[in-house]
């Protein structure tokens, strides 16, 4: 029997890059895959590669457009046990530059968006529980000039996995997050920072979004019933070396 065989999972930004292999990973697995992309025609053309899975557009800044994809994806199979909360956005300014405007177009997206699904887990979420799997970055840790409100996201994006694990155990809830480090990626290739050398990226090291994707297969299923509150760095050593 496959891992996630009758479960339901919730992949955000999950048309293109690493959104899509963690789709394609659940999909192998069993699972019925609903994808979340502000593109809807993206997420449907995505889902149509799949076995069993629909493309919703979604902007998940947008609380009520979070509540209306997780309505789509109760509806299409009458549950929903895992979200993946991966949909990014990563803007490029000073810090004598950024507005509230600017701060707040980022906020929404990387941690208002999986505040608002995790929420909804929270409220439908059956009595077997469920599991939330945050993509943050190895920035909430170690971060570069010209990225403050991604960084600042991302790094309040592992507090907020660390309450739902602490909240989530009365319902069974999992919540666990995953730092990648340089993985081949538009998001990566297209950064100012990269293009320009003032961050060096060794092609050697950089990981591909599968890598990803196995780890957040892993932290959802079974195998992980003793994991919650975690942060995994999957960036191949990228860390430890900073």
């Amino acid at each position: 029997m496959a891992r996630f065989e009758g479960k339901t999972v919730i992949v955000t930004g999950g048309a293109s890059g690493i959104g899509a292999a963690i789709a394609e990973r659940f999909a192998s697995e069993g699972a019925s895959v609903v994808i979340a992309d502000l593109r809807a025609e993206s997420a449907t053309a995505q889902a149509a590669k799949l076995i069993n899975a629909i493309g919703v557009g979604c902007d998940v800044g947008d609380e009520a457009a979070v509540v209306a994809c997780v309505d789509a994806a109760v509806a299409h199979t009458g549950r929903i046990d895992v979200i993946v909360n991966n949909a990014g956005l990563m803007t490029f300014k000073t810090l004598d530059q950024w507005t509230a405007d600017d701060w707040l177009k980022v906020l929404r997206v990387d941690l208002l968006g999986a505040a608002f699904f995790t929420r909804e887990l929270f409220r439908r979420v059956g009595p077997e529980g469920g599991a939330i799997i945050n993509i943050s970055s190895v920035h909430a840790v170690e971060t570069s000039a010209n990225a403050a409100p991604y960084a600042a996201a991302k790094a309040a994006l592992l507090s907020l996995t660390r309450t739902s694990a602490i909240e989530g155990k009365a319902k069974n809830i999992r919540a666990n997050a995953i730092l990648p480090g340089a993985i081949d990626t538009p998001m990566l290739w297209e950064n100012p920072n990269v293009k320009s050398g003032a961050e060096v990226i060794d092609k050697a090291s950089v990981g591909q979004p599968r890598d990803v994707a196995a780890a957040a297969v892993f932290l959802a299923s079974d195998d992980a019933a003793f994991i919650t509150g975690a942060s995994l760095a999957v960036d191949g050593g990228r860390l430890a070396a900073l």
